[in-house]
C-alpha cells in the first residue's frame, strides 16, 4: 500500500509581498508605520520602459469595500473581513493560504487543513448547516460554495443582513485558479489571489509535465467508501477522473461507462479491471484498511486487489482542488508510475 501525505506551508510565495507593504488599502488607517527605504549611492538604475508592467505585489491588508458576483450573478458588497465564517473545508484552506486565517471565526467539520483551522469553532457539516450557530459567531462575511446548505439556512443568514458570497463548486484542475481568485476578490486581496493562483498553476503544470514522462499507463478505479453503508465506484465527472487522467492513468470507471458514481458491485469492479485502486484515507480506514478492502466482494479478483496496489490520499488534499492541487497531483503521478519515484 502507498500512503502519501503532505503538510507543507502554503503562503511562502506571499511573504515578499506582505513584507513590502507597498500596496495601498482602503480605510482610515492607511499609515501602517512603514518607513521609507534608505537612500543608496553610486548605484546605476536603468529607467523603466514607459510600457513596462509593474510587478504584481500582494496587498499588505485587505482593500475594502470589495464588490463581487456570486454563483447566481448577484453583486455582493463586502465591507468588513474581520470575522470570516467559511462554509466549506476546501475554501477554508484557500482563506488561510491567502493569509487571512486569523480572521476566521468559524468553519465546517470538513475543514481539516491547515491544522490551525481545526481549532476554530465548528458550524456543522457544509451540507447541513444551522443558521443560529453561524450567526452566534457574529460574522462580518460568510464565504462558501454552492454545495453549502440547506438553501433555507442560507436565506435565513442573508435575511439577517450578513454578506454571503457563494461560488460555484470546483472539481477540475482547470478551475483551481479561478476558485482562488474568486475568494481573494471577495475578501479584498485580489493581488494575493493572483499570485497564489499563478504559483498553484505552475505546480499543476509541473506535475502534468512529470506525468508526460511516464512509460506506464495504469488503469485506475476511484472508490468512495464510508464503512459498509456507502461503497461506490466513481466515473466520469466525479473529480477523481480529472486527477487520474492528469496523472497519466486511465480512469477505469469512466471507461467502463460509469458517469458520476454507482453502487459498488463485483460486476462493476470486474468490468473496470483496475491495476490500481484509489481511495480516500478516511474511507480506507472505515473498511479496515487494505485487508478490509480486499474483503469487499470483487476487489480481490481485480489485478489491483491481487497485487495489493491501493493508493490512499487525505480527502481534502486529493479533492480540495485548491492551493495544494499541484502537489497532490505530483504525488499521485509518482504513486501511479513506479518509474518516476526516483
Amino acid at each position: 500500500m502507498f500512503r502519501w501525505k503532505f503538510a507543507g506551508a502554503l503562503a511562502l510565495l506571499l511573504a515578499a509581498g506582505f513584507a513590502a507593504g507597498t500596496v495601498g488599502c482602503g480605510g482610515d488607517d492607511d499609515d501602517d508605520g512603514a518607513q521609507p527605504m534608505p537612500a543608496t549611492t553610486a548605484t546605476a538604475v536603468a529607467s523603466p520602459s514607459p510600457t513596462a508592467t509593474p510587478a504584481l505585489q500582494a496587498e499588505a491588508k485587505p482593500v475594502l469595500p470589495a464588490k463581487v458576483r456570486d454563483k447566481d450573478g448577484q453583486e455582493v458588497t463586502v465591507s468588513d473581513v474581520s470575522r470570516i465564517v467559511v462554509l466549506n473545508g476546501d475554501l477554508t484552506e484557500v482563506v488561510y493560504a491567502l493569509g487571512l486565517g486569523e480572521n476566521v471565526v468559524g468553519v465546517d467539520t470538513s475543514a481539516t487543513y491547515p491544522p490551525e483551522a481545526q481549532a476554530k469553532p465548528k458550524i456543522g457539516y457544509q451540507r447541513s448547516l444551522n443558521a443560529e450557530g453561524i450567526l452566534s459567531l457574529q460574522p462580518t462575511v460568510i464565504i462558501g460554495s454552492e454545495v453549502a446548505g440547506p438553501p433555507a439556512v442560507i436565506e435565513q443568514i442573508k435575511g439577517a443582513g450578513v454578506p454571503v458570497v457563494l461560488f460555484e463548486a470546483v472539481s477540475s484542475l482547470d478551475d483551481v485558479g479561478r476558485k482562488i481568485e474568486n475568494v481573494a476578490a471577495a475578501l479584498g486581496v485580489p493581488n494575493r489571489g493572483k499570485l497564489l493562483a499563478e504559483r498553484t498553476q505552475q505546480e499543476i503544470d509541473e506535475a502534468r509535465a512529470l506525468a508526460a514522462k511516464a512509460t506506464t499507463k495504469p488503469r485506475v478505479v476511484f472508490l468512495y467508501l464510508r464503512g459498509s453503508t456507502t461503497q461506490v465506484i466513481a466515473g466520469k465527472g466525479s473529480g477523481g477522473d480529472a486527477l487520474i487522467t492528469a496523472a497519466g492513468g486511465i480512469d477505469a470507471g469512466a471507461e467502463a461507462g460509469i458517469v458520476g458514481s454507482k453502487p459498488l458491485t463485483p460486476e462493476a469492479l470486474v468490468a473496470a479491471a483496475p491495476d490500481v485502486i484509489l481511495v480516500l484515507t478516511a474511507g480506507l480506514q472505515s473498511v479496515g484498511g487494505v485487508d478490509g478492502l480486499l474483503k469487499i466482494p470483487g476487489v480481490g479478483q481485480t489485478p489491483a486487489g491481487q497485487q495489493r496496489r491501493v493508493v490512499d490520499f487525505d480527502d481534502q488534499y486529493l479533492l480540495g482542488f485548491g492551493p495544494r492541487a499541484g502537489q497532490a497531483l505530483e504525488e499521485l503521478v509518482r504513486a501511479l508510475h513506479p518509474e518516476l519515484r526516483g
